[in-house]
Parts: C-alpha cells; sequence; structure tokens
C-alpha cells in the first residue's frame, strides 16, 4: 500500500510529496503524527521541491558566467564594498522599483562578481534575470534585425526582470546600435531593473554614445540620474 501511494505520487509529478510520504512513514514507526500534521509535511515538502526546481531554472536561464552568491563577497568599505549597502541590493527592493544598478571599477576587483551576485539573489527570490556581455548583447540585437525578429526580441528582453549587462563601454555606440540600446533602455526605465558593469567611470560613459549627443544625454538620463552607484577600488583580485 505504502508503494503505491508513492508510485501515484510521483506519476501526478508530486514528488517532494513522495519523498516526505517515505519519511513520514519511518517517523510513524517512532512516533504517533496526526493527519493535520502529515499532510502539513507533504504539502510543505512539495513547496520546498517546486521552489528548489523553480530557481534552478531561472538560475539556468540567466546565463551567469560566474558562480556567485551574496555570501561569497569579502566586504570592505575602502575597496567599495560596503557591507550595508550590498545586503541593502540583496533584498530586491530595487528590483521591485524597477531601479537601476551601475558598477564601476578598474579590471579584477570584482565587478562582475558583485553583479552576478545579485543576479543569484534575485534569481532565488523567484525573478527573471539574464546576464550578457554588452558586445554580445548587440550582436544579438543585430541578429535579430537581420531575422526580422526584434520586435519580439524587444519585447522580451523588457520583460526580464534584472538584466545584467557586463563590460559597457568596450566599443563606442553609433548609428542603429545607438538607437538600438536607447530602445532598450528606454523600455526598461522605471520599470524594470538593470545592472551595468563598466571599466569606465560614469563621468566617462557619455563618450561612447557622444556620436548622437541628443540620444546619449537620454540614455544617460534613464541610466544614472536615479541609479544605485558602485565604484570599486584596488587592485585585482585575480592576482
Amino acid at each position: 500500500m505504502q508503494n503505491k501511494i508513492t508510485q501515484d505520487l510521483i506519476e501526478l509529478h508530486l514528488g517532494g510529496m513522495a519523498e516526505q510520504w517515505e519519511a513520514i512513514q519511518m517517523l510513524g514507526k517512532r512516533q504517533d503524527v496526526s493527519l493535520k500534521d502529515g499532510i502539513q509535511m507533504l504539502i510543505q515538502a512539495e513547496k520546498e521541491r517546486r521552489n528548489a526546481s523553480k530557481t534552478a531554472r531561472l538560475i539556468k536561464r540567466a546565463k551567469f558566467r560566474y558562480n556567485a552568491t551574496i555570501e561569497e563577497i569579502v566586504f570592505d568599505s575602502a575597496r567599495g564594498k560596503d557591507k550595508d549597502r550590498i545586503m541593502q541590493l540583496a533584498s530586491c527592493e530595487y528590483i521591485r522599483q524597477g531601479v537601476s544598478v551601475l558598477i564601476t571599477g578598474p579590471s579584477g576587483v570584482g565587478k562582475s562578481f558583485l553583479a552576478t551576485a545579485l543576479g543569484y539573489q534575485a534569481c532565488l527570490a523567484g525573478r527573471k534575470v539574464l546576464y550578457i556581455n554588452m558586445n554580445k548583447l548587440l550582436e544579438q540585437i543585430q541578429l535579430a534585425r537581420v531575422e526580422g525578429t526584434i520586435i519580439t526580441f524587444f519585447e522580451k528582453i523588457a520583460e526580464i526582470d534584472l538584466l545584467i549587462i557586463d563590460d559597457y563601454g568596450m566599443k563606442i555606440l553609433e548609428g542603429q546600435q545607438l538607437l538600438d540600446f536607447m530602445e532598450l533602455i528606454e523600455d526598461r526605465h522605471g520599470r524594470k531593473s538593470t545592472i551595468i558593469s563598466s571599466r569606465l567611470p560614469v563621468d566617462n560613459w557619455y563618450e561612447v554614445l557622444a556620436k548622437n549627443a541628443t540620444i546619449a544625454d537620454a540614455i544617460l538620463d534613464r541610466m544614472v540620474k536615479t541609479s544605485y552607484r558602485y565604484e570599486l577600488k584596488g587592485e585585482s583580485m585575480r592576482k
């Protein structure tokens, strides 16, 4: 009878309940388990399993380049990694508010690590995340234009709860690239959060967009004005 119940739960795709049912049988041999307690244990086990599966799917779809968590961050105010400020972001409230985060600093100081850790935290909170290098983002936009799927592409990006753009500022944007980046930022402004990491100080970002001063001003106004800014310092951690 016990095996039949387990099999039925598995066939109903209730794997968490199936595992907990087996545990309840063992527990029942040592102490009495009420019907109410047993049902609560089954439901809780299934909820935890489904949450874990959902988180795993979100992390996989985020396409993180690194493995990083908030717990692994070495906090150091002198290097720009103030614990209180970063833990404030770990609550993911900025995502609910649609606020952006800008992380700058020289190579190797942990910009991508911090951005990824915040992305993992967002996945744990059930948020849709996408991590992408700036150059690859531009390549994907160009490909979507060639394939005639650009509208769908922008719609999908616009619905990502947290978009992480790494290595911004490696090349100057001009022509259609500048217009496309403006559209991407405009779609997300005030609605969805974006984390941008760059080796360039924010004061130099205008140079990357200056082929069109009007568009550059519009983009920076949306990216910088209401964002959280983290300037990381110190020697490269890769040493």
